[in-house]
């Protein structure tokens, strides 16, 4: 297949934003075989935001980064600061391998049959988009942040709640973010945000039609078949969207002055992963929630001007932890969660279907902590049936933190039909080199952070090669991985 084989369009079009006081506005025209189409993306806010022409730019051209394998050219109906050109660029190349490796050259249930290549090679990841912006002129952007306030972007999951709440309980002023973005995911958000909406003046919402302008795009996609079929659980194509969200709140981080981004990104354990495809880099479908993404994502905003610092808090721990956390120190919070794929509403609440794959992960982390699911909203017939679900592979996990969870499980139920396997470092705080470096947190936050979760977890490890080694709480804070060589592995 070469590359043209993927082109779905001739041009993708982003006609210069409108901004108002409460509303930011772009057309959207795929063009192909001389036909055009439109779309409008709409962000709007429920208070007055300071007309920043260059936040409206930013938070309008995110979408089309993830289409730059599919389409000769991206124009920009209006001028671009070469770091904003040079941002666009970057994602859409590390995008671009993202998609290839993992939705079509590894397809999903979207990609027609006869788009999926026999053979692989480097450059057919390469997007074929050339960048045509109206021009190239520098737009300065005059910000002060502060660093004792926080932006924490709100999925209503567990990772994300846990943020807040721990972000709040070291003394920051916290602002919870929430990001509706038309589709199914609101649902999930939908508890959390009318309890914070309640209870936290700060709490902040932006309204978007994002997801209606992805599937406009993708069902006019040659290559994609069964675009909006209900209850999927992965996108048909795209793969980079964390920064719509952190673009689309860059107009309030600018009238409040935040100096923090959080999101809940928890550990990956990166063992028994190339990361690599055929010769082609990438991320496993979540470059936007990877520690490098963090890390150019800081760096970038410290070139813009703006100084913003975007990281993760739970980045050391596991799910598992995360759970624990959540449910001992922040009950009020653990009782809003809803990480599912299918949420559904019954009566006023909106709860979990209980079945797909984000269920059941999130079940086996109640049941090896000894939580009770009914909490929130889980059925008993949900618990019954989980140890058949793993079985048939429905369940997405690290080996080890899954191994590791049904032995709990199975030390607190011996009747539960699942054997697993002891894997302590699953309940440790992890340190490594390509998914938790010791210098993710920022140094103030790092000690308050770790006496939090030393009350839930048995230490702190570090990967070296392929072996765990456990390091005291003081190397992790100072990051002197040299010393682990005489510690002792954690199996």
């Amino acid at each position: 297949m070469s590359p043209l084989e993927l082109k779905c369009f001739d041009y993708i079009l982003i006609e210069r934003p409108e901004v108002s006081t409460r509303r930011v506005s772009a057309r959207y025209i795929p063009g192909i075989d001389d036909e055009e189409l439109t779309y409008t993306l709409i962000h709007r806010y429920g208070e007055r935001i300071p007309k920043v022409e260059a936040f409206a730019k930013l938070v309008s051209i995110i979408p089309a980064i993830n289409y730059g394998l599919f389409t000769k050219e991206i124009r920009f109906d209006f001028s671009l600061d070469p770091r904003d050109l040079e941002f666009f660029r970057d994602m859409m190349e590390v995008t671009a391998r993202d998609i290839f490796v993992n939705r079509i050259a590894n397809p999903t249930e979207f990609i027609r049959p006869e788009f999926v290549p026999r053979e692989v090679h480097p450059g057919m990841a390469e997007p074929m988009a050339e960048l045509v912006p109206e021009g190239v002129e520098e737009e300065p952007i005059d910000f002060e942040p502060d660093y004792g306030k926080c932006a924490v972007m709100l999925s209503g999951g567990k990772e994300s709640l846990l943020t807040y709440g721990l972000m709040k309980e070291l003394g920051c002023e916290v602002y919870p973010f929430f990001y509706n973005e038309s589709g199914a995911h609101w649902h999930v958000a939908i508890p959390a945000y009318r309890w914070f909406k309640e209870n936290e003046p700060k709490t902040k919402r932006v309204w978007s039609n994002a997801d209606r302008l992805y599937t406009f795009i993708e069902k006019n996609m040659k290559i994609l078949q069964n675009v909006g079929k209900p209850k999927a659980e992965v996108y048909p194509i795209r793969l980079f969207f964390f920064a719509g969200y952190s673009f689309a709140f860059l107009p309030l981080i600018h009238k409040y002055g935040i100096g923090n981004v959080l999101f809940g990104n928890e550990y990956d354990d990166p063992r028994g992963l190339t990361y690599e495809y055929m010769g082609i880099g990438h991320y496993y479908a979540t470059y936007d929630q990877s520690q490098d993404f963090e890390r150019y994502m800081t760096s970038w905003f410290a070139e813009r001007g703006l100084g913003i610092r975007q990281w993760s808090a739970v980045r050391p721990i596991t799910g598992l932890i995360v759970e624990r956390v959540l449910y001992n120190r922040y009950p009020e919070l653990f009782k809003l969660q809803r990480s599912c794929h299918s949420v559904h509403k019954e009566g006023e609440d909106y709860v979990p279907c209980g079945k797909c794959f984000k269920c059941n992960g999130i079940l086996t982390f109640l049941l090896a902590n000894g939580i009770d699911p009914t909490l929130i909203r889980y059925k008993p017939e949900h618990v019954e049936d989980l140890a058949r679900r793993i079985n048939e592979g429905k369940i997405r996990l690290d080996r080890d933190e899954l191994e590791h969870s049904i032995y709990l499980i199975k030390r607190r139920n011996p009747d539960f039909p699942l054997e697993g396997k002891p894997h302590w470092h699953v309940e440790m705080l992890h340190f490594d080199d390509r998914n938790s470096h010791f210098d993710n947190i920022p140094p103030e936050f790092r000690e308050g952070l770790y006496r939090i979760y030393e009350k839930y977890t048995k230490g702190c490890v570090y990967l070296k090669g392929e072996r765990w080694v456990r390091i005291t709480r003081e190397d992790a804070l100072n990051g002197v991985p040299e010393e682990s060589e005489e510690g002792k592995t954690a199996k």
